[in-house]
């Protein structure tokens, strides 16, 4: 105990956190208590309560982590040299992935997010959150002004509502996929990623003003 008390305070939060995201994606978030985050992490549950005041700020500091993780994911895939269509469909396979990888995070940041900044009990976790995510609505922001300026896109494209209908139908998608990819295969005879293609497609095809090509 006495090389712990020497470690300097973000270690202790990184341990307790790293130990909520295992008792998470295996329990659950609802049913994981507090006591339950400080036996895994090996801390008495007062010890627990000095490095985080509550289990939603955990889930804050996993949140942000997850959010970070998605914004290097579809920075990259913008950044790649292809094809308008080719970049779309990578950011489409991206938020899939993250989907997989965080499956609690990604229905948390499409949930209600705190934007009220202005009070100074705003947790730090919250804020830089907010930012990561205005910092991703900047990058489609500027992909959907390229492809309307290169005459790619459909020129009467509303960005910001398209960014949200982009989030809300693609992620909206990713979810059925995943809660009825034994039903798909049944009744449609299609894969979990055969049918998100489809679906992926149908949005492309909504923005895009020239041919759809299959690459």
């Amino acid at each position: 105990m006495g090389r712990r008390k020497k470690e300097p305070a973000h270690i202790h939060r990184q341990r307790i956190a790293v130990a909520a995201e295992t008792l998470f994606a295996s329990k659950g978030v609802s049913v994981t208590s507090m006591d339950d985050i400080a036996k895994a992490a090996g801390y008495s549950k007062a010890t627990l309560y000095v490095y985080f005041q509550s289990k939603e700020e955990i889930i804050g500091v996993l949140t942000l982590k997850s959010m970070e993780g998605l914004y290097e994911c579809l920075s990259q895939a913008l950044q790649s040299t292809k094809s308008m269509q080719e970049k779309y469909y990578l950011l489409c396979q991206a938020l899939l992935q993250y989907s997989e990888d965080y499956p609690f995070y990604f229905k948390t940041v499409l949930e209600q997010i705190n934007i009220d900044m202005e009070h100074s009990d705003c947790p730090k976790e919250d804020y830089e959150t907010f930012h990561i995510g205005e910092k991703i609505n900047h990058l489609l922001y500027d992909f959907l002004s390229e492809g309307i300026k290169s005459g790619i896109f459909r020129d009467d494209l509303v960005i910001l509502p398209t960014i949200f209908s982009f989030w809300g139908a693609l992620s909206g998608l990713i979810q059925l996929a995943t809660n009825k990819e034994t039903y798909l295969l049944q009744e449609l005879n299609q894969t979990k990623q055969e049918f998100l293609n489809y679906g992926f497609t149908m949005f492309y095809r909504s923005i895009t003003k020239e041919e759809y090509h299959d690459e």
